[in-house]
């Protein structure tokens, strides 16, 4: 509840972006399914921008048209992915799972030698 009143005070300054850094990250999976629903649903409503900071791929996917994947100190921009699929989405539809693979393909790649050493 107390994530639902942060975005309604948020809404109530009429906003052309909203930042969120990590919102759902500390709720259980219910929940935050729940409002990551809620929350693109507003989205859809407001037609406001959102940067959503997170560290989960799966709700990455789920929510964004564009992802952005950081790499490693220093973090910049490894790679921007887009999420062409129509909404409502189906987590487990094989768009998404697709979308989910690229992503941690990319991920487990820079855990390499070759590319820790190219961040250096």
């Amino acid at each position: 509840m107390k994530q639902r009143v942060a975005i309604a005070r948020t809404l109530i300054m009429n906003p052309r972006v909203i930042l969120m850094d990590e919102p759902f990250g500390a709720l259980d999976s219910q929940t935050r399914n729940d409002l990551q629903v809620f929350l693109l649903n507003i989205w859809k409503k407001f037609g406001v921008t959102i940067l959503f900071v997170t560290h989960n791929v799966d709700e990455a996917v789920f929510m964004s048209d564009e992802i952005m994947v950081l790499s490693r100190r220093p973090a910049g921009i490894a790679e921007v992915f887009s999420v062409d699929v129509p909404r409502p989405r189906d987590r487990t539809s094989a768009e998404c799972n697709r979308v989910r693979k690229e992503i941690l393909k990319l991920l487990e790649n820079e855990d390499t030698p070759a590319m820790a050493a190219d961040a250096n």
